[in-house]
């Protein structure tokens, strides 16, 4: 069996974020959720409210023989604006916000440097909205969340297109 470690993040609507890396190689799994919240097994009408606290996020699943955490920091970077603050596209409120939950604190640090290098970079006239926080307990969504766009075709979320 491979060995597996866990990557968790917030990029705004999670359908199409868990849609951005289902089927990069080297990602074993995925399911969306809830972390970074306070409310324990939040619904998503609970989330939704704003007053739990959560962000809408996926877990992923991977083989870091095949995929590194680094490049999988590197789509992240890539699938929203992580210059947003509260809000993807027309999605908007604290659940949507840019997040990186690190499991590691060698996640950490690589998180960091990436943020930092991207914010030095010069490509985005705003700061880098997204925070880097220690994951905590991540609650997977209801099952009709989970493979949202397998199930019922689409993407119809919003997909940032770099400036």
């Amino acid at each position: 069996m491979a060995e597996t470690q866990k990557a968790t993040f917030a990029a705004g609507c999670f359908w199409g974020v868990e849609s951005a890396f289902r089927t990069v190689d080297g990602v074993i799994d995925t399911q969306v959720g809830y972390c970074g919240g306070s409310t324990d097994n939040p619904t998503y009408k609970q989330v939704c409210t704003g007053r739990t606290g959560h962000a809408e996020a996926l877990e992923i699943t991977f083989d870091p023989n095949v995929i590194s955490y680094k490049q999988l920091v590197e789509l992240f970077w890539r699938v929203h604006d992580p210059t947003q603050v509260n809000r993807q596209g027309p999605d908007f409120g604290t659940q949507y916000r840019s997040m990186i939950f690190v499991h590691s604190p060698e996640q950490k640090e690589i998180a960091e440097k990436s943020k930092a290098d991207l914010a030095a970079s010069g490509k985005y006239r705003k700061p880098i909205a997204t925070q880097i926080v220690p994951a905590g307990t991540f609650w997977r969504a209801e099952e009709y969340h989970q493979r949202y766009f397998e199930k019922n075709g689409g993407p119809v979320c919003h997909f940032f297109s770099e400036p």
